[in-house]
């Protein structure tokens, strides 16, 4: 049986489509994916993110605990409220999940990490716990919602909905939450565009969906949600990486941290071998769209494949991460397998899009 998220019968009153999103029964889309996707670069829109798992991570050891266990370097975190993205390593440097660090406090941590992952992360990070600081605390928090607003009026709708988080919210910088009104509100997200992201009490979710319905902001479901992050030039798990392939091969390594001595899991591997491929931007450069596991066609003898790709809304044509021979270079033409036939698409520097505007050189594609 599928798993619902808290949310789940305020997208059934508003007719989502809802679908079998690693056995999350999540909504993925409430009638048209391509308004959803517009609204939130020119308005406000919110996602229900709650299948995702959050964790704490508490006690003394808390902070050198997630040293060795981050690619990333927690020692960054001095402020409570601040966040780094990070890697999850195994030893052989293929990456377990992604996920977001937050400090909250000298000896607490929260962590959250993706849907599918989730239950092989709890298993990981508990082993390594037990391993190396068997008194730390670890909690799974299922019983926390998470919706996120985004979008360039997504902070202002929120504070509308709920005026008294105005005020302990409004200087977030990005990549910083606080605790207000009985939620965590963080500055983060994954859409390429400004807003936050809400942890919450379960029981209070559902209030919280309403009021931002009522506040202007449109409900989006996952399609959405993905056109949006490819955009933004933002990985997906399991598809632009997964143990098979590093973070160096993942366009990632500013997700990783080499200076000092830090041991970290997976760094003896990272720097012992090379990156073997690199992901790169792809536009078509031709009709037709662009999908993962599409080949591509490099050079004599290379090739490499496309991780994510889809039609892009915003620029009104074929967009794609893939993964690629480090021989190539952005400008170079490739061409790209589209059912029968080998279409020409340009590398490009992602991201495609921020904060509503393209990124794209025009004279470049």
């Amino acid at each position: 049986m599928l798993k619902r998220t808290p949310l789940h019968a305020e997208h059934a009153k508003l007719g989502a489509r809802l679908v079998d999103f690693g056995g999350w029964e999540m909504p993925l889309h409430y009638g048209s994916q391509i308004e959803e996707h517009h609204h939130v670069r020119r308005d406000a829109g919110m996602f229900d993110v709650s299948h995702m798992l959050t964790i704490d991570v508490e006690g003394a050891a808390a902070r050198e605990f997630l040293l060795r266990l981050l690619a990333n370097s927690v020692a960054r975190l001095k402020l409570a409220g601040k966040a780094l993205y990070s890697c999850l390593l195994n030893e052989a440097a293929g990456v377990l999940d992604d996920l977001i660090a937050y400090h909250l406090g000298p000896e607490k941590f929260r962590l959250v990490v993706n849907a599918a992952t989730a239950d092989k992360d709890v298993a990981w990070i508990t082993a390594w716990r037990d391993q190396l600081a068997s008194g730390l605390g670890l909690r799974s928090r299922r019983d926390l919602a998470m919706i996120a607003v985004q979008g360039s009026a997504a902070r202002e709708r929120f504070w509308q909905a709920r005026p008294a988080a105005r005020t302990p919210t409004e200087a977030l910088s990005a990549f910083q939450g606080v605790d207000a009104e009985e939620m965590f509100v963080a500055r983060t997200g994954y859409t390429g565009e400004d807003g936050f992201e809400v942890v919450l009490s379960a029981d209070h979710a559902s209030a919280l969906w309403r009021d931002l319905l009522a506040a202007g902001v449109a409900p989006c479901g996952l399609g959405a949600r993905d056109t949006l992050r490819l955009e933004a030039g933002m990985n997906l798990y399991g598809q632009d990486m997964d143990e098979s392939v590093t973070p160096l091969e993942s366009g990632l390594a500013w997700t990783v941290d080499l200076s000092g001595e830090r041991d970290f899991i997976g760094r003896e591997a990272l720097t012992r071998t090379p990156p073997r491929a690199q992901l790169v931007g792809l536009v078509l450069l031709d009709k037709g769209v662009l999908r993962s596991h599409q080949p591509v066609r490099t050079a004599p003898g290379e090739s490499g494949m496309i991780t994510s790709g889809s039609f892009s809304p915003t620029l009104s044509c074929s967009i794609a991460l893939a993964r690629v021979p480090l021989s190539v270079a952005l400008g170079d033409t490739l061409e790209v397998r589209i059912r029968d036939k080998w279409l020409p698409a340009k590398v490009v520097k992602y991201p495609f899009v921020r904060m509503g505007r393209s990124l794209l050189d025009p004279i470049a594609v």
